[in-house]
């Protein structure tokens, strides 16, 4: 056991995180989220909610301070404009967690896909709210 680690981070997770340098993406998808084909590192965190694993990883992982879109969601199909629940909840989270909290942007369904064929890894979620996917860029720790 460590502490100010939240429990719901495996230590393979906890590995990922420390191995992504700056400017590395992680996406956290929801559980309808085609993990295993968009990315070849996979953590499960099956039974746990997205918003609750993006509070998790935010506490440990910084946002990068210097892109202008260090968040992206998927966008609801049909209707660009549309700000899922869930998705203010991300922002909210943001907001309260995150080092260098930024507004979300979002990309149509397709492109949001090719990016995260780029990622780093995937976290897995248990989450059943429709698009319950975000992409986060991993920033940097200045030194102290």
């Amino acid at each position: 056991m460590l502490r100010n680690i939240p429990a719901i981070l495996s230590p393979d997770l906890l590995h990922t995180l420390r191995a992504m340098g700056h400017g590395d993406e992680i996406v956290i998808g929801d559980a309808n989220f085609p993990a295993a084909s968009m990315c070849s590192r996979v953590h499960r965190l099956d039974g746990i909610s997205a918003t609750d694993v993006l509070d998790a990883v935010l506490t440990l992982m910084p946002l990068d301070s210097f892109v202008t879109d260090p968040a992206l969601t998927m966008q609801v199909v049909g209707d660009p404009e549309a700000v899922p629940d869930i998705v203010a909840q991300f922002q909210d989270i943001i907001d309260r967690t995150a080092d260098n909290p930024a507004p979300i942007a979002s990309l149509e369904r397709f492109a949001f896909y090719d990016r995260a064929r780029g990622c780093f890894a995937a976290i897995q979620t248990g989450e059943g709210r429709l698009y319950g996917n975000i992409i986060l860029k991993k920033g940097v720790i200045p030194p102290s």
